[in-house]
This record gives structure tokens, sequence and C-alpha cells, in this order.
């Protein structure tokens, strides 16, 4: 759907001025930068305020971030007091365990998208940062990619089901640290807008190419130049490249010992491990919590046919181990 400017160009002041009153009224002391759609425009308000800031952004050194040039050109375009931290694989094998504990889980992509923000929050914890700025919640409001060939009813029931499990890694790690989450997205006055927002505001088209945060990207691209805030959506594993941590650590365990320690593990915790990676994760988890069945018993909800934990979800996702459909 191409929308007449009649539609929607009386709602770009208002979008302007609810994400200002939210970034101020929830301004922190640091933040975790990766010039996506969602911190771009946090950055531009929050620069008013406080135009030296600390931005860090996270890139994983052995891999390809997507990141890199946004970040370039946002730092130019705002005066950002800047720097990027390109973190190894020691510093992964170093804190993917506090990622796993502070998480309770084992899920590969999950561990892998939050080692980056856990980096980062360890670094500004060091520095004496006690608060930081996420861009938390505005996908789960707006829409995935993978959504947009859902029809507006589909749509819609999807992210009644979303919201009703949204939750953010984010938010127990820096708890782990004593660092507090600022989430100008998850503001109930932001929160509360978005809700009833209408669709075609949410998701919509652009020279050509369907965009989520459709009405965001149109009220900022007068003061952010259209390549950046028109940017395509890059999961955090890809803006960080820690995407190739999925293969990165195969070289730590032997085809062998993979194939004898996933028998073993079926056999005594009733648990499937999919890959090399997953395996690393759930041998501290099972280290430091136990068998998954016995840390999350029946509550009620599904039991996940290959982590035998019970978890709680309309969108047939397990939480803990990353399985899908349960």
């Amino acid at each position: 759907m191409t929308l007449n400017p009649s539609e929607y160009t009386n709602l770009l002041p208002e979008v302007k001025t609810l994400v200002n009153k939210v970034v101020k009224k929830n301004m922190a002391d640091g933040f975790l930068f990766s010039a996506g759609t969602d911190t771009q425009i946090i950055a531009y308000e929050a620069v008013k305020y406080k135009p030296d800031i600390p931005c860090l952004t996270l890139a994983f050194k052995h891999g390809n971030p997507k990141d890199t040039e946004y970040v370039k050109k946002m730092v130019a375009l705002l005066k950002l007091k800047h720097e990027t931290h390109q973190f190894d694989r020691e510093e992964v094998l170093k804190y993917y365990p506090k990622v796993v504990e502070a998480l309770k889980k084992f899920d590969p992509m999950e561990i892998r998208n939050s080692l980056p923000v856990y980096i980062g929050l360890t670094i500004f914890k060091d520095k004496g940062i006690k608060s930081v700025f996420t861009g938390d919640a505005l996908d789960e409001l707006f829409g995935y990619p993978w959504q947009f060939h859902l029809t507006e009813k589909e749509f819609a029931q999807k992210q009644q089901e979303m919201w009703a499990e949204m939750g953010f890694s984010s938010l127990p790690m820096a708890e782990s640290l004593g660092v507090t989450i600022k989430a100008p997205y998850m503001d109930p006055l932001f929160m509360d807008w978005a809700k009833k927002l209408p669709i075609k505001f949410k998701i919509n088209m652009y020279n050509g190419v369907k965009y989520s945060k459709w009405i965001l990207r149109k009220a900022y691209e007068d003061v952010i130049p259209k390549d950046i805030i028109w940017r395509s959506k890059a999961p955090l594993e890809q803006g960080t490249g820690t995407e190739t941590l999925r293969t990165y650590f195969n070289d730590m365990i032997t085809d062998k010992d993979f194939a004898e320690k996933k028998k073993a593990i079926k056999e005594k915790d009733d648990v499937e491990i999919q890959d090399k990676e997953q395996l690393l994760y759930y041998e501290h988890f099972r280290k430091k919590f136990g068998k998954p069945k016995d840390v999350f018993p029946d509550n009620g909800g599904i039991q996940c046919p290959k982590c035998k934990s019970y978890v709680k979800t309309k969108i047939q996702f397990c939480k803990i181990c990353g399985a899908y459909p349960i």
C-alpha cells in the first residue's frame, strides 16, 4: 500500500515530539549504539540534551559486522563521542558463561545476540557508567521483516502474541552487572501509542521496498540522511558480526567427540543438542542450573520436545533452547 501524504503529514510532528519526550524522560549516561533505525533516532534526540554522551559500538573481530559504515556516518552527522570495541574469541570464551547464567538459557541465537550487549555493558560499568541506552522494543512494536507476508489480520494477531511475551536480554544482563537499562521505546507512553498505531503506518513501501518502522523513518528522513534512516533491518548477530560464531567454535571439539557428547546428553538429560555452539552453552547451563526439565518443571505450559523444559508460549518458541516450532 502506498500512502497519500495527506494521510500521514500531520502525524510526523507528533512522532518527533513523542520520541523526544520519551528520550528526555529516560536519559542515560551511556549508549550501546548500533546505528540501526532504533538507535539512530534515539541518538538524534539524546544529543540535544547530552551532546557528549559516550556511545559504544561492538564488533566481533573475526566476523563481518554490517553496522560499521552506518555507525561512521551517524558519528560524523551528530559529532558523537564514540568508540568501537572489537571483541575477540578470547572475550567470547570469557563472557559466554556469564550470559548463559544471566539469561538462564542456552538458545544459541539468544546467546550469540546477547554477547556483544553483555560485553558492552561490562565496558561501561568499568568506566563508571551506571545507565545505558538501548533501542529495545521497537521491532516488537512495529514488526519484523519475516512478518511482511502476513495479512493485516494475521499481523495484528502476531503482534498481540508477541507483546504478551515481550522480553529483552539486556535487562537481566544489566541487572546482573548492577547497570540500569534505559529503553525509551519501552516507556509506557510510547508503547501505548505504538500499540494503537494503524498497521499501515508501521509497515509500508518506500522506493518499491517494504519497510517496518515506516512512520518513524518518514518522520526523521528530513534530518537523518535517507540512505541511513532507510537502511534495511540487520539482525544483531549480522550487525556485530557474531553470526560467524555458528561455526567459529567447530574446531574446539572433533566431530567424534561431539557425536559422543550429544548422545550422552540425550541419554542422561533427554536433551537434543543441535550443534557444537549449542553444546558449548548447554554444558555451562547444565553445570550451573541442572537438567532443563528440572529447572523449568511443569507450570501449565508446553513441554519443549528438544530440551524438555516447560514454557508458557503462544508463539511456539522455546525460550530456553531456541527450538521452533514446539
